[in-house]
């Protein structure tokens, strides 16, 4: 069962140019330097909440370190690109659940600014793709939180945490296609928080709590990451 939003005392006012995905186009907002200039050639797209699925692109220089949480996931042929986010075209595809959640979830934790790889690079352009992908292990260390959401794992019943029924889903979990992906392991290990969900959103368990199945999955040898789990 899907969990519901974080409680709001209500939506944030939307700020310069930047406009809601429901059910508005929006415009990116730039966060400019301490110089007042934007930092576009060093810069990252942040995905910034307003209430419960009404968020915004903003633009911040890399060293304005935002805290904020990161999404892992397994991509489909239905995930929200950024010209999607612009167009406004994005809620109208199945991967904009998995954005969905990953803001409320963020709300939850108390982030109000989340990224998502699908939609936060404009993958049309070939530098700003480039500098993305050499800056990816930076971003995924820096998140304050890093949700895996596994599309293939699912969890029916009402816990919100089921890591004490782990055996109603860990078959799925130990055959995920997550597991195959190659940014897995720097995914894994770069975040100092990593927690797994199901596909309803229900929280599995952590990096730490799950360390010996994921070893299991992985084959990683557990004194070389253990660092990295704990």
């Amino acid at each position: 069962m899907r969990r519901s939003p974080a409680p709001s005392e209500g939506c944030l006012p939307s700020v310069g140019q930047s406009r809601t995905l429901n059910p508005f186009p929006l415009r990116p907002r730039i966060a400019k330097s301490d110089t007042g200039h934007p930092e576009l050639s060093e810069s990252m797209r942040l995905l910034e909440m307003k209430c419960p699925d009404e968020f915004s692109l903003i633009q911040i220089a890399t060293h304005n370190t935002l805290p904020c949480a990161i999404l892992s996931h397994t991509w489909t042929d239905q995930e929200v690109t950024y010209q999607d986010l612009i167009s406004g075209a994005g809620k109208y595809k199945s991967g904009y659940e998995k954005i969905k959640f990953c803001g409320e979830q963020a709300s939850r934790d108390g982030l109000q600014h989340f990224w998502v790889d699908t939609c936060s690079i404009d993958k049309s352009d070939a530098a700003e793709l480039s500098r993305a992908i050499n800056s990816m292990f930076r971003w995924y260390r820096n998140a304050k939180k890093c949700y895996v959401y596994l599309a293939d794992v699912s969890t029916p019943g009402d816990n919100i945490d089921d890591q004490a029924h782990q055996s109603t889903w860990e078959v799925a979990f130990r055959r995920s296609g997550w597991f195959t992906r190659g940014w897995t392991l720097q995914e894994l290990i770069s975040p100092a928080t990593v927690e797994f969900y199901s596909k309803e959103g229900t929280r599995l368990g952590d990096k730490k709590s799950l360390e010996k199945l994921i070893y299991e999955i992985t084959k990683s040898s557990s004194g070389s990451t253990r660092g990295f789990f704990l």
